[in-house]
């Protein structure tokens, strides 16, 4: 008895012949992406060369602070400032077993910038002006000392050289890992801001997706003139804990850009392709 003598017969029916079955192509990572908002798959290229928003149905998706600084400022016009301020932990502060220094190098080595704002100053259009854009790839752009520092430097080099005043607001609050060092940040920039509006200076206070907590309870909402893209998400406390605070159901949209348009509380919204156009146009009417 052979080997193939142990084998049923169905074993060796032969396979019916077909159309050949193409092999699937792989396509590389990062060369498509899925819109959050319509679903509609894009190529990422596509969306990138469209400033980062969906062709099809605009929505705004969120960029990092070196990207923002490409699309706001003149062609290799922007001269960081304050560059060497760098966060500290001064509460040796642990969660799940991570200290915040390492947390820090993690978010470091991740966003390539030594914390969540970047200041200098640059042209906007040929409009000279000092600008701070905060950066939510860096621990979500929260409020640390060190942000909160170079913020006020910023402020401060603005009142003294008689600048315009651009603040790029994208921010998840408070870094809880300095406690109440983070929450004295508010006070901080915010004073700052009345010392520069003394001195006659005009800020424009520029809100992306998102400007919550702290941020929003200070500088974000302290401008002179206050614009956000479309669909930002704009607030202090989350709307969980609000809605269960008041024992009510939050109206739709409630702290999304349109909504607060509608009730006052920021004065336009501009489409992340005329931004820059628009931040120049308010520069020549308002600035001093």
């Amino acid at each position: 008895m052979t080997d193939l003598d142990a084998f049923t017969p169905w074993q060796y029916e032969p396979v019916p012949e077909g159309p050949p079955v193409r092999k699937k192509r792989e396509l590389p990572d990062g060369l498509w992406m899925l819109c959050g908002s319509c679903q509609a798959m894009l190529y990422r290229k596509t969306v990138t060369g469209n400033l980062e928003v969906c062709p099809e149905c605009q929505a705004h998706f969120r960029v990092g602070a070196r990207a923002r600084i490409g699309q706001l400022t003149d062609s290799e016009s922007f001269e960081e400032l304050f560059a060497d301020i760098a966060p500290g932990d001064p509460l040796s502060f642990t969660w799940l077993g991570q200290t915040y220094a390492e947390r820090l190098r993690k978010e470091q080595a991740k966003s390539g910038a030594i914390e969540a704002v970047i200041t200098g100053v640059a042209y906007i259009r040929a409009r000279r002006a000092a600008l701070a854009v905060m950066d939510g790839d860096f621990l979500m752009g929260s409020m640390a000392s060190a942000v909160g520092e170079k913020i006020t430097l910023l402020i401060e080099h603005a009142t003294a050289n008689k600048l315009p005043l651009v603040i790029v607001c994208m921010s998840g609050g408070a870094r809880m890992h300095e406690g109440a060092l983070s929450l004295m940040q508010m006070g901080k920039t915010s004073a700052a801001l009345a010392r520069y509006d003394e001195a006659g200076g005009f800020y424009i206070a520029l809100l992306a997706d998102p400007t919550t907590g702290g941020t929003t309870a200070s500088f974000a909402m302290l401008g002179d003139v206050i614009i956000a893209e479309p669909g930002a998400l704009i607030g202090f406390a989350g709307q969980r804990v609000i809605a269960n605070t008041i024992k009510t159901e939050l109206p739709e949209g409630f702290q999304r850009a349109e909504f607060l348009l509608a009730h006052g509380f920021i004065d336009r919204i501009v489409p992340r392709h005329e931004l820059r156009s628009e931040l120049a146009r308010l520069i020549d009417y308002c600035a001093p």
